[in-house]
Order: structure tokens, then C-alpha cells, then sequence
């Protein structure tokens, strides 16, 4: 049995358009957050098995490189411009939550290091409690980027600083 998977976007979504290469990420998120959920499921019925720890594997990369460039591209390109628009409340409770994701990364990743390596012994329903905050966390964090601070970021650029940020952030993952 299979993790489930959802149709996907291009791998970073349109070269011109930075929100569309953005939001391409957060498919990525939620379908890594599906897969992790999956696991969940999966793990205290079957345990570690080659899937699982595939799964695992998967996960641990995206939430090891892709999540972290993404974070910093929202906060090299789009905080900058909420805070200009003068909303820095909202830019400091995304980026506070950048670090509160990466605080339940590093915590719940060590279970998820486990099933890669086939070593996970199930402790019980509570250790997937901080798989549920994480997943829960990371939702309502790209709904409020995507409802509101993505709409006011592009109001902020032209087409040809629009154009710049995508360039800089296909340079910092090698695709220029």
C-alpha cells in the first residue's frame, strides 16, 4: 500500500510568476504533510517496512532542504514587503512561526529517522501527537500566507521586480 499522492504543479511552478513558484511549494508541503499523516497510520498497524521507511525518507528530505529554502525566500522576498506595507505584525507572526516549525521539525523528526533507518519500536498513540501539531501548524500557516500575505506581497511589485525574485530564488536551488 502506498502513500497517497495529489496531482502536482510543475516542480517549482512558472519561472515568472515568484507567488506561483511559492504556492507550488506549499503543494509540495501539504502533500508531504499527507505522507507523513499516512505514516502515522500506517506505522502502529504494520511497523517499519521498506514503504514506511521510504516514506520516512521522503519526508525527512523535503522538510530537511525544500521547506527551509522556501522559508527563506518568504523571508527575503515577502516579509519585506508586508513590513513596508506596514503590517509588520502579521510578517513577525510568519516568521515566528518558521521558527516554531522548525522547533517541531527537529522534535518529531527523530521518530521519523528511526522508521527511515528501520529501527522505530511504537511507544504509543502520543508519539505521533507532535506529527498531528506539526501537520496542523504548517495548514493554517500556508492558508494565511496564501488568503493574505501572498495577495498583499504581489500588490507591492511590478512585473519586472516580480521577474528579479523569481530569478534569484531559481539561482539559490541551481536552476538558472
Amino acid at each position: 500500500m502506498r502513500a497517497p499522492l495529489q496531482p502536482q504543479r510543475p516542480l517549482y511552478g512558472r519561472s515568472d510568476d515568484p507567488f506561483e513558484m511559492l504556492e507550488t511549494c506549499h503543494d509540495r508541503v501539504r502533500r508531504a504533510l499527507i505522507r507523513m499523516e499516512w505514516l502515522a497510520a500506517r506505522l502502529p498497524v504494520h511497523g517499519c517496512d521498506a514503504t514506511t521507511a521510504q516514506s520516512a525518507r521522503d519526508v525527512m528530505h523535503h522538510f530537511d532542504l525544500v521547506a527551509p529554502a522556501h522559508h527563506e525566500d518568504e523571508e527575503r522576498h515577502i516579509l519585506p514587503l508586508l513590513r513596508a506595507a506596514g503590517d509588520d505584525a502579521f510578517a513577525a507572526q510568519i516568521e515566528q512561526e518558521h521558527h516554531e516549525l522548525h522547533r517541531l521539525w527537529i522534535e518529531l523528526r527523530r521518530g521519523l529517522a528511526e522508521v527511515a533507518a528501520g529501527t522505530w519500536i511504537a511507544t504509543g498513540p502520543a508519539e505521533f501527537v507532535i506529527w498531528a501539531k506539526f501537520a496542523a501548524l504548517y495548514r493554517a500557516h500556508i492558508a494565511a500566507e496564501e488568503a493574505v500575505a501572498f495577495p498583499a506581497a504581489r500588490a507591492a511589485l511590478d512585473p519586472a521586480a516580480m521577474e528579479a525574485i523569481c530569478r534569484e530564488m531559481a539561482e539559490r536551488r541551481g536552476l538558472a
